[in-house]
């Protein structure tokens, strides 16, 4: 068995701040969109997010480019002194490791971004593989992602459990044959309504249920 992150929302609860950054900046260029609007285009590359929003070809690759790296500059020096796991996260780590699980990270988060986390929290040796934006050309619900971090750990994907915060990677999950326990940091319950391969809802890491995950692990 093996255990694959999103990041963003799963690892960090730092998804209103990536909100705050979408939303002033897609405003800035004319979108038009409330909060609630800019949410619901939360998932995937940053590319593709302005894609969905604007249309291909509104921008040039390096305007996308730009917009995207100004906007997890916005992000990253407001989320910084807020930068920590979600709560029991640190302690659901440790025992995964002492149980020798292989863990990866699947994100649609860029190195940049990537780095900005694992260095910063020193978790880099946590994880066997870390597959980002760049690894992959279709972003979540394609099951990519989780496919490639499953062979990066040398796990057959049905013996992977994701840990997801949006229902767009709990689909993904599901594309790949694989189960996947939801965190409600960003999504409410009924979000996940239509997938049928949770295991668990969660709150946060201090779930007394996830001890029978790492047992059964």
């Amino acid at each position: 068995m093996a255990f694959i992150f999103d990041m963003n929302g799963t690892m960090i609860n730092d998804m209103e701040y990536h909100l705050d950054g979408w939303f002033d900046m897609l405003n800035q260029l004319g979108a038009n969109m409330t909060r609630e609007q800019v949410r619901a285009h939360m998932y995937g590359k940053n590319e593709e997010l302005l894609e969905r929003i604007f249309g291909k070809g509104h921008f040039t690759p390096e305007e996308m480019a730009a917009y995207a790296r100004r906007k997890e500059e916005i992000y990253q020096a407001a989320f910084r002194p807020h930068l920590q796991l979600i709560a029991g996260l640190p302690a659901f780590l440790d025992k995964a490791a002492a149980a020798q699980i292989p863990m990866a990270i699947g994100t649609a988060a860029d190195k940049f971004n990537v780095d900005y986390v694992l260095d910063n929290l020193d978790l880099h040796h946590y994880f066997k593989a870390v597959i980002g934006a760049e690894d992959v050309r279709s972003s979540k619900p394609d099951p990519e992602v989780f496919l490639k971090a499953a062979e990066a750990l040398g796990v057959p994907a049905g013996n992977c459990i994701v840990f997801e915060d949006a229902p767009k990677g709990v689909e993904a999950a599901a594309n790949a044959g694989m189960q996947a326990v939801a965190i409600t940091t960003m999504h409410t319950r009924d979000e996940f309504d239509q997938y049928n391969n949770i295991l668990l809802f969660i709150g946060d890491y201090t779930d007394p249920r996830l001890e029978q995950l790492l047992k059964e692990a």
